[in-house]
Parts: C-alpha cells; structure tokens; sequence
C-alpha cells in the first residue's frame, strides 16, 4: 500500500504517519507539507527516522503534490484558527482549506485513492450552541438537559441544526465536507469524514488560537503568562479533549476495514468523560509543573468563542467498539514529558 498524508509533518499528520508505518510495516508512506506552521520542521527528522518520506509541497498547487498513484490519500492539512481572516484578508484560510481540499480530492478521483478527511466540530454554528441553556459551577460551565434538539447530557450530536455562522474557518471545513459528499455522488470516490474536537497530545505547538492543551503545558514549563479571556475571565469554559493517538487508533482501524467505513461522516472526540475547563487545566499543569504562574483574567469574549463544546459519539459508538483510552490527565502528562525531553527545542517556539 502507498499512503499520502497532506499536512504529514503537521501534528495530527505526523503522528498519523508513525502510526501507519507501525500498523503496516511494508506499506510506503508519504508526508507532504509545506511547513508553513512554525514547528512543523522538527518533525520531519523524526519522521524520516522510521522510514516515512517527506515531501515539501503545498495543497493548493496540483502541481507541487507528490507522485501518484496512492492508495488512500488522508487530508490533514489546514489553517485551524477560528481567528484566521479576522485580523485581514481571509486568503490563505479560503486556499488552504477550501481549494486545498478540492485539489486533494481531485488527486484522489485521478489515482482512485480512498479518501480520509479530517474536519473539526467548529463546523456546528457558534450561535445555536451558545443558546442553549447552562449553568455555572465551581470550576465549570455546564450544559443543562434539554432546550435544544441535538445537545443532550452527552453532547452536541450530528442532528443538530446546522443553519447559522460557524466562523470563517468552521465555513472552509464545512464545505469541504459538503465537497466531499458530492465527489462520493458525482465519482463514486469511496470517503470517510471524521469531524474531530479538540485533539490534543505530544507535539503539538499550541498557540492561543489553537492547541490549547499543549500551550497551557508550554506556558506553566516555561512560566509564561497566560490569559483567561471571555466569559467573565474565570477560565470556566470546557471543552472535551481526544488523545492524538486514540485518534490514530481509530484512523487505523478505518484503514484496515475501508469498506465498512465508506461514507463515515461524523463525530470523533474525547466525549463528556474527558472534558475540562481552563482554570482546571490550570490546577493539573500546577501539579505536573510544581509551580504556578500568573493568569490575566480578561472578562470580555472573543469573536467566535464557546462557551461550552463537547462531542457526542454515540453515532460512532453504534458502529465501532473503538474508545478513547487516554483521559484528560494522561494527556497533559504525555504533553509535559514531551516539553520536558524537547526543551531546548521548544523554548523559543
């Protein structure tokens, strides 16, 4: 088997590419970046270490991919910022992972590969999510029961209303998975959409738009500040978290039995039972690191943020014995060994 994975030194796509050399030792696999996101770099060593090639290239050129044909082509490529085009012009979100998709997807109809593509949960809209009734506890935010169809004591589920704004960046995904569908219509491509939470791990550069978990690790190991902002600055706004490589487990397994996944789309995530709120990451990075740092609280919201957002899977539970392994804990302490072994690199990312 041959497999392309755009976005490969990204990563989820890093991470995805060491775990398919494993899981198919004679496969080939191929990782293609253009390494625009600062740290990427330092993870083509260590994939040309188990024998992954790297590939410099760049989604929105067709011309700039790797050699075809593949087998499967996995899209992980993307701008992830719910922030991106805020600040100006919206280009570089629109080409990468719009006409990205698209020239992705075309290189797959071309050889016949099977398709995987990596969404995300912004895609559901921002303000039928903050409707929805909730409550304030000691150290969370917490949905109530009932009040709209969709979210439920398990979370937001694939039935929900999507009419509404998603932001800029849950827009190019969205209709990414829209174009994917209709290449399964219009082609025949063979696809399986997995709509991603918060994803999160060892490797991960986190900035204060996206990788959260890794940036509070970052910040507490290095005693850089952070910020509390929206929603009062208290840090109670929760998210549920999915280990990267459960993610990896579960791509694996949608590998090895294609066929009953094609036309998978829907949610993957960490679930009610791996949630936490920022001040509660807080509290574990305090444990991890011995020592505390100081936190601005900036009590006025930013565009585009949740409250709350946790995923439901029980669509994915009925069809999968596949769960996640790794809680919240597991994955702040893998991130801070990581910070730990790597430090002289990361200090000045």
């Amino acid at each position: 088997m041959r497999f392309l994975i755009t976005g490969g030194a990204g990563f989820v796509g890093s991470h995805l590419a060491l775990a398919l050399r494993a899981a198919f030792p004679s496969a080939e696999v191929i990782c293609m970046d253009n390494l625009y996101r600062r740290g990427s770099e330092l993870n083509v060593p260590r994939l040309e270490t188990v024998g992954v090639t790297f590939h410099l290239g760049d989604v929105c050129h067709s011309n700039s991919f790797s050699p075809g044909p593949f087998d499967f082509l996995i899209e992980c490529s993307a701008e992830p910022s719910v922030l991106a085009g805020l600040d100006g012009s919206p280009d570089h979100l629109f080409q990468t992972n719009m006409v990205g998709a698209y020239q992705c997807l075309e290189k797959a109809r071309a050889w016949r590969s099977k398709f995987i593509f990596l969404s995300t949960s912004r895609v559901y809209p921002i303000a039928r999510l903050e409707a929805h009734p909730w409550r304030e506890e000691t150290t969370r935010f917490a949905w109530e029961n009932g009040g709209t169809p969709g979210i439920s004591s398990n979370g937001v589920a694939e039935t929900l209303n999507m009419t509404g704004s998603r932001s800029l960046y849950g827009f190019t995904k969205l209709s990414a998975e829209l174009l994917v569908e209709e290449y399964r219509s219009t082609y025949g491509l063979k696809s399986v959409v997995n709509r991603c939470g918060v994803i999160a791990g060892p490797w991960q550069f986190g900035r204060v738009d996206q990788g959260v978990a890794a940036l509070w690790v970052l910040a507490h190991h290095f005693g850089r500040p952070l910020s509390y902002i929206g929603y009062g600055g208290a840090g109670k706004q929760v998210r549920d978290f999915l280990h990267v490589a459960d993610l990896c487990d579960l791509i694996v397994e949608q590998v090895r039995n294609f066929d009953v996944w094609d036309g998978w789309l829907g949610n993957v995530a960490g679930g009610m039972s791996n949630t936490a709120s920022l001040c509660e990451l807080t509290t574990l990075c305090e444990e991890l690191a011995g020592r505390s740092i100081p936190i601005k609280s900036v009590p006025e919201n930013r565009p585009n943020d949740l409250r709350l957002f946790v995923g439901d899977c029980a669509k994915l539970y009925t069809r999968t014995t596949w769960r996640p392994k790794r809680d919240v804990r597991r994955i702040m302490q893998d991130v801070y060994s990581w910070v730990e072994q790597h430090e002289a690199a990361l200090k000045n990312l």
